[in-house]
């Protein structure tokens, strides 16, 4: 039986949830927030093996209050259900340490599931969220982001680089994290952006996401 920390401010969602997760009998809500400024607390006595977090509540939102959870010395994976598929809120989370991102109108199976995943270590981010957020970014085409078949993979330097970008680094941040200088990091960055078929940092970090490149 997996314990969670559910978090939400609407009461009839954090209901309808709990009930429905006591139905697939693996999983059981040990604890409730009804805002993120509760999480915390509620981490330290419930001792969840998941965090269940919504984005928009009142007081505290959702990325502040994994923030908080990361500065109280929290190890416990947030998976982020919300209704919002806004691709900085799924990047600000991503940067913010949580490890697994699905919309509220994920089937139950999908839910049991991504929990099981984030409680073994692994995570878990919606590919029809990385698809849609491809989709909606200034001057998307039908064609133009669908998933690429690599002319090549990204060497293991690329990819540290690329995980640096998904953390938020700027190119000067990273070159002084590798010892390299700023120039050499930006040319790295515009052969990632090459290779994975995009023109930024934001679909670099998307696409990687849905082709399982990179994980939070």
């Amino acid at each position: 039986m997996f314990k969670v920390l559910l978090v939400d401010d609407q009461k009839l969602i954090r209901d309808g949830i709990r009930s429905l997760l006591a139905i697939s009998g693996k999983v059981e809500v040990v604890g409730e927030a009804c805002d993120g400024s509760e999480v915390v607390a509620l981490w330290q006595s419930c001792r969840p093996q998941v965090i269940l977090m919504d984005l928009s509540m009142p007081k505290m939102d959702g990325i502040a209050a994994i923030k908080a959870l990361k500065a109280a010395g929290s190890d416990t994976p947030v998976l982020v259900l919300t209704t919002f598929d806004d691709h900085e809120l799924v990047l600000q989370s991503l940067q913010a340490g949580a490890r697994g991102f699905l919309l509220k109108d994920v089937s139950l199976d999908t839910l049991i599931k991504a929990i099981e995943s984030l409680a073994a270590g692994g995570s878990c981010f919606q590919p029809t969220i990385t698809e849609r957020l491809l989709q909606q970014l200034p001057g998307s085409s039908d064609t133009q982001y669908r998933k690429p078949v690599l002319p090549e993979p990204l060497t293991d330097k690329e990819l540290e680089i690329l995980r640096l970008m998904a953390a938020g680094y700027s190119n000067k941040e990273i070159a002084s994290a590798l010892f390299k200088s700023e120039g050499t990091v930006k040319n790295q960055c515009s052969t990632i952006l090459s290779k994975l078929g995009v023109r930024d940092r934001t679909r670099a970090v998307l696409l990687a996401l849905e082709l399982g490149l990179i994980t939070p």
